[in-house]
C-alpha cells in the first residue's frame, strides 16, 4: 500500500500527470458536489463544468485524459463509505449497499473509460451497467485504440476476450475519460470508490466474519486509516513489511481453505482421504484465524501503538581487529589546542599505558560509532551535532560525552524509523543529549545484549526507549521526555533497571507488556528513586490479556471442578495456591519502603499487580501443561520474580494516576 499503487491494475502516480493533491466528494441529497474547501483551493465552484483534474497515460498520448481521482484525502473516502456508500451495513450486505449507492450516482450508459490491466489499456464505451454484480456492459470504441506490452496482443485479441466474458467487466478495472461538461463527475468518483473499496479494503474473508457489528466501524475505518498511515509515513517500515506478508499468507491459506471446502462439499464418501482433507482443513482455519488476529492488531490504531512489532535487527558486529587493538575515536567540529590538552588531561592520558593507545578524529559523531569494534571508545566533545542516519551499535563500546549534556547533543535530521538500534553484549551511553525529529519508532531500542544509559537527555518525539524481548537496559540519572507514545516501553522477557530518573510530558510513562505467551516471561523490572510526572496517561501501565480478568472471576465465583477437587482434596489445592501467593505478596512487601504517603502508594500499586500478574501466568502455564497430562513441581514462581525492586518512586501530575492496566 504505502508504494501507492499499481496493484491489481491501479494505475499510480508515476503513470499520471501533474494534479493538485486533492478534489473533494460529498452528497447532497439527490446529487453530488465538491466540498467547499475543494472549490475555494481551486477558485472555479462558479464556473460551469467539471471540477476534477485530468491526467494522461504516460507515454501514452494516443489515450484521450482521464479523470485524475486516486488522490483523494482521508476524510474525503472516509465521508464517502461511511455516509452515501456503506453507511451502517453488515459485511454480508456491502454488495447491496454498493449497488444501491451506484444506482443513484452512476451514469448507466453514454460515457468512455479505459479498460486499465497489468498487460494492456484499451478504449472502451459503456453501454450499460449491472448494478448488482458491480460491472459495466462495454464494447470497444471506434476508432480501435489498444496498447499491450505483449506484441502477440491485439484488438482481434481484446475482441475475443471481450467475448469471454460476455462483454461485461468490473467497474474497478474502468478509468472513466475526461469530459469537460461536469457531466461524469459522478461517475468517475463513484468508480473510484468502488476500485480503492476493493483494492485496499475489502478481504476475501470479511462476508464470513460475524455479521453483527457495524462493518464500516470494525473493518472499513482501521483500514482506511492505516493506508493513509503508512503513506504518509506514520508506520514503521518493518510493520508495513510484516502487515503486507501477514496478508499475503492470509489471502493464500483463504484461498486453499476454500478450495479444499468446495471439494469436501461436491465428495460424499467418507473415505479416507476425506478425513485427511478434513484434518488439513482444520489446520488451515486455525492458521486463518491467526493471522487475522496479528492484522487487526496492526490495522487498529490504539493496539497497534501498543502492541509494536518484533523487529529482526541485521546487525552484524564486527568483533575485535585482528591485532587486538582498542581505539578511541574522538568527534569535535573542530580540534582546536585548549580542546586537545584538555581531553589528554582528563580523558585520554588519565594513567599510565604499558601501549601506546591509537586516537582517531572525527567531525560526526555517526561516522565514528560505524567505525567502531569491539572494545573501542568514543568521546564526543560539546557541540551541536547533526545526524542524517541512525546509529547501529552491534560491538560492545563506549560512547560518551566530553561535558554536560546539554553541550553535547547529537540531533536526528530527516526522516527515518530509528534513532540509536543497540545489539552489542554491552553497550555504554552517557552525557549525550539526543535529539529527535520527525521520526516513526523509538529514539533508543535495545534489541538484545545490555545496554546502559547514563546522566543523558532524551527528548523523544514517538515512543522514548523500547526494552525488546531478552535485552537488557540499565538507564541512571537521566532525563526522558516529549514522547507521544510511551516514555519506556518493556517487553516481556527483558530486563529493566531505572534509578534516579525522570520520565515526564509522554503519553504513557512506562509501559509493561506482558502477552501471557508461555515462552517468555514477565520482565524483571527495579524501579528506584525515579520521578515520573505530568504524563498525560498513566505513570506505569500494565499491559495484559483480557484472560487475567477471566482468571480473577473464576478465582472469585469457583467452578464446580474447582469445588469438587477441593472437596477431594481436603482444601489442600487452595490452601498452597494461596500460601503460594501469600510468600510472593510477602516478599514483594520487604522489597517496598514503609508508607511515607500518596507517593509510595503508587510503588505498592505497582508491585501488588505485577505479583498477580506472575502468579496467574504460573497457574495459566500449569493449567496448559495438566490439560497436555505433563505435571511438574512449580519451583518457578519465586526463582523468575519479575522484580528486582521497586522502591522511592514519585508520581505527580499524571493525568489518569500512577497506575493502569490495559486489557486486551
Amino acid at each position: 500500500m504505502a508504494d501507492g499503487l499499481l496493484a491489481a491494475g491501479e494505475l499510480g502516480p508515476e503513470a499520471m500527470g501533474p494534479g493538485p493533491e486533492r478534489t473533494g466528494w460529498a452528497a447532497e441529497e439527490a446529487g453530488l458536489f465538491q466540498d467547499e474547501d475543494s472549490c475555494s483551493d481551486r477558485g472555479d465552484c462558479d464556473k460551469p463544468g467539471t471540477s476534477l483534474p485530468s491526467f494522461v497515460l504516460e507515454g501514452k498520448t494516443n489515450f484521450p485524459e482521464m479523470f485524475q481521482t486516486s488522490h483523494l484525502l482521508f476524510y474525503e473516502r472516509f465521508r464517502a463509505y461511511q455516509d452515501y456508500i456503506l453507511a451502517d451495513c453488515k459485511a454480508s450486505e456491502v454488495r447491496e449497499f454498493t449497488a444501491e449507492f451506484l444506482e443513484k450516482v452512476l451514469e448507466p450508459s453514454g460515457w468512455r473509460a479505459v479498460w486499465h490491466t497489468s498487460v494492456f489499456e484499451v478504449l472502451v464505451e459503456v453501454t450499460d451497467v449491472d448494478f448488482a454484480a458491480l460491472k459495466a456492459v462495454v464494447r470497444l470504441a471506434r476508432p480501435h485504440l489498444c496498447e499491450s506490452r505483449v506484441s502477440t496482443f491485439t484488438v482481434e485479441s481484446v475482441s475475443e476476450l471481450l467475448d469471454l466474458k460476455g462483454h461485461q467487466l468490473p467497474l474497478q478495472e474502468l478509468w472513466v475519460v475526461f469530459d469537460e461538461s461536469g457531466a461524469f463527475d459522478q461517475t468517475a468518483l463513484a468508480v473510484e470508490h468502488v476500485r480503492f473499496f476493493y483494492q485496499h479494503i475489502w478481504r476475501s474473508w470479511d462476508e464470513e466474519e460475524e455479521d453483527e457489528d457495524d462493518y464500516f466501524v470494525r473493518c472499513v475505518e482501521p483500514r482506511l486509516r492505516l493506508h493513509y498511515d503508512i503513506l504518509e509515513d506514520r508506520v514503521p517500515s518493518g510493520l508495513v513489511g510484516d502487515y503486507r506478508s501477514l496478508l499475503s499468507q492470509c489471502e493464500e491459506s483463504y484461498r486453499k481453505f476454500s478450495n479444499l471446502r468446495s471439494s469436501l462439499s461436491s465428495c460424499h464418501a467418507d473415505t479416507e482421504q476425506e478425513n485427511l482433507s478434513m484434518v488439513e482443513g482444520l489446520k488451515l482455519y486455525s492458521e486463518i484465524e491467526q493471522l487475522k488476529q496479528k492484522l487487526k492488531l496492526i490495522e487498529n490504531p490504539l493496539l497497534r501503538y501498543v502492541f509494536g512489532y518484533q523487529k529482526n535487527s541485521n546487525i552484524q558486529a564486527k568483533g575485535v581487529r585482528a591485532n587486538g587493538q582498542k581505539v578511541t575515536h574522538v568527534v569535535s567540529p573542530a580540534m582546536m589546542t585548549g580542546l586537545l590538552q584538555s581531553l589528554l588531561r582528563d580523558r585520554l592520558c588519565q594513567e599510565p599505558c604499558e601501549e601506546d593507545t591509537e586516537i582517531q578524529f572525527h567531525s560526526d559523531p555517526l561516522a565514528a560509532v560505524n567505525a567502531c569494534y569491539e572494545g573501542d571508545t568514543v568521546i564526543v566533545c560539546p557541540g551541536r551535532y547533526m545526524v542524517p542516519g541512525t546509529f547501529s551499535i552491534a560491538d560492545s563500546i563506549e560512547l560518551e560525552g566530553y561535558g554536560l549534556p546539554d553541550d553535547v547533543v547529537i540531533e536526528k535530521c530527516g526522516k527515518g524509523d530509528t534513532f540509536v538500534d543497540c545489539t552489542g553484549a554491552d553497550v555504554r551511553i552517557s552525557s549525550i543529549k539526543f535529539v529527535q525529529h520527525d521520526a516513526v519508532e523509538g529514539i533508543l531500542i535495545i534489541h538484545r545484549g545490555k545496554t546502559t544509559l547514563e546522566n543523558c537527555v532524551l527528548q523523544c518525539e514517538t515512543t522514548g526507549v523500547t526494552v525488546r524481548t531478552s535485552a537488557e537496559f540499565l538507564m541512571k540519572t537521566s532525563d526522558l521526555y516529549g514522547a507521544k507514545g510511551a516514555g519506556i516501553e518493556i517487553y516481556p522477557g527483558s530486563k529493566c533497571t531505572l534509578s534516579d530518573n525522570g520520565i515526564h510530558h509522554c503519553k504513557e510513562g512506562i509501559l509493561i507488556k506482558d502477552f501471557l505467551d508461555e515462552h517468555y516471561d514477565i520482565p524483571k523490572i527495579s524501579m528506584v528513586n525515579n520521578v515520573i510526572h505530568n504524563n498525560e496517561g498513566y505513570g506505569v501501565v500494565l499491559v495484559k490479556p483480557t484472560i487475567f480478568s477471566d482468571l480473577q472471576e473464576n478465582a472469585q465465583d469457583g467452578t464446580e471442578e474447582d469445588a469438587a477437587l477441593e472437596r477431594q482434596t481436603g482444601g489442600e489445592a487452595a490452601a498452597g495456591a494461596g500460601a503460594e501467593l501469600d510468600e510472593l505478596m510477602g516478599c514483594a512487601a520487604r522489597r517496598v519502603a514503609p508508607p511515607a504517603g500518596e507517593q509510595v502508594e503508587g510503588n505498592c500499586e505497582i508491585l501488588s499487580e505485577l505479583v498477580a500478574a506472575s502468579t496467574q501466568k504460573g497457574q495459566l502455564r500449569r493449567k496448559r501443561l495438566s490439560e497436555l497430562g505433563i505435571t511438574q513441581a512449580d519451583d518457578g514462581l519465586m526463582s523468575q520474580e519479575m522484580f528486582v525492586a521497586i522502591v522511592g518512586n514519585q508520581f505527580r501530575w499524571n493525568g489518569k494516576g500512577s497506575f493502569g492496566t490495559f486489557l486486551f
